[in-house]
C-alpha cells in the first residue's frame, strides 16, 4: 500500500502542476490576446505585445498557443477585457497589488475582496499601497552569459538605471517607459534574456516569520488561483532559513 500511496501522491502532485502550468498559459494568452487587440498584431511593431510574448515564451508557452492568441485578436472574436489594479494588505501589514483582466468588474472585485478578507487582509482603495512601489522594467539572464562587469557595461550602454548580479543570475532595472528599448539594445550585446518584464518594485519589505510567511502564501496562492488575476505582488522577504522550513 505504501507505493500505491506514493505513487498517488506523485499522481496528485503532478495533477497540481500540470493545473497550475495551464492557468499560467491561459493568462498569458490572455494577455498577449489584449495586447494585439489594443495595438498592432505584428511583435515587432508593438512593444506590448512584444514584452508579452517574450514573457510567454520564458515559461515556454508553445508557438502556436501564442499564434492563437494573436489570432483570436484579428478575429474579432476575442473578449473585450478591462485592466484593473487592486491594493491592499495582507498578514503582517504586507503590501500587496494585484493586477486583473477581467470581462466582469464586480465578479473580480467581489472574489478578489473575499480572499483577502478569507486569509487575513484587507482590500484597500486604489493608491494605499502603490506609493511604496515603483513601477519599473527588469530584465534578467542567467549568470552564464558573462561576469558582473560585463553586464552592467552592457546594461549602462543600453540606458539601464542599475544591475543586480549574484550566483544564478543578472537582474537588470530600467525605467517601465525604457524596456523595450532597453531589452533590444541588450539583446544585441548579450542574446536573448531568460525574462523581460514590467514589474512592481517594492521600495522597502517586510521581513516575515515562518508563521506570517505561510499565512501570506496561502493569500499569494488564493489571490492567483483566480483566472481574472494576472500578477500578484507583495513587499515582503523571507530568509533562507523560513524559506526551508516551507
Amino acid at each position: 500500500m505504501a507505493g500505491h500511496s506514493k505513487w498517488a501522491n506523485i499522481q496528485h502532485r503532478k495533477g497540481r502542476q500540470d493545473a497550475v502550468r495551464a492557468k499560467l498559459f491561459s493568462k498569458l494568452s490572455k494577455e498577449i490576446t489584449v495586447a494585439a487587440k489594443m495595438g498592432d498584431p505584428d511583435p515587432d511593431k508593438n512593444p506590448r505585445l512584444r514584452l508579452a510574448v517574450k514573457e510567454a515564451k520564458s515559461v515556454s508557452v508553445p508557438k502556436d498557443v501564442i499564434d492563437r492568441a494573436i489570432k483570436k485578436s484579428i478575429g474579432g472574436d476575442a473578449e473585450n477585457y478591462d485592466e484593473i489594479r487592486y491594493e491592499g494588505y495582507g498578514p503582517n501589514g504586507v503590501a500587496v497589488i494585484v493586477e486583473a483582466m477581467t470581462d466582469n468588474r464586480n465578479r473580480t472585485a467581489s472574489n478578489v475582496r473575499s480572499t483577502f478578507a478569507k486569509n487575513g487582509g484587507n482590500l484597500g482603495e486604489t493608491g494605499s499601497v502603490a506609493f511604496m512601489f515603483d513601477r519599473m522594467g527588469q530584465i534578467t539572464y542567467a549568470a552564464s552569459v558573462g561576469d558582473a562587469d560585463t553586464v552592467m557595461m552592457a546594461a549602462i550602454e543600453a540606458g539601464a538605471e542599475d544591475v543586480e548580479s549574484g550566483d544564478e543570475e543578472h537582474v537588470i532595472w530600467c525605467q517601465a517607459a525604457d524596456l523595450n528599448a532597453v531589452s533590444t539594445a541588450l539583446e544585441a550585446a548579450l542574446g536573448e534574456s531568460d525574462s523581460t518584464k514590467l514589474v512592481w518594485k517594492p521600495q522597502t519589505s517586510t521581513e516575515l516569520d515562518l508563521d506570517a510567511a505561510q499565512k501570506l502564501m496561502k493569500l499569494i496562492d488564493a489571490l492567483e488561483d483566480d483566472d481574472d488575476v494576472q500578477h500578484v505582488t507583495a513587499n515582503f522577504e523571507i530568509s533562507d532559513e523560513v524559506m526551508a522550513q516551507l
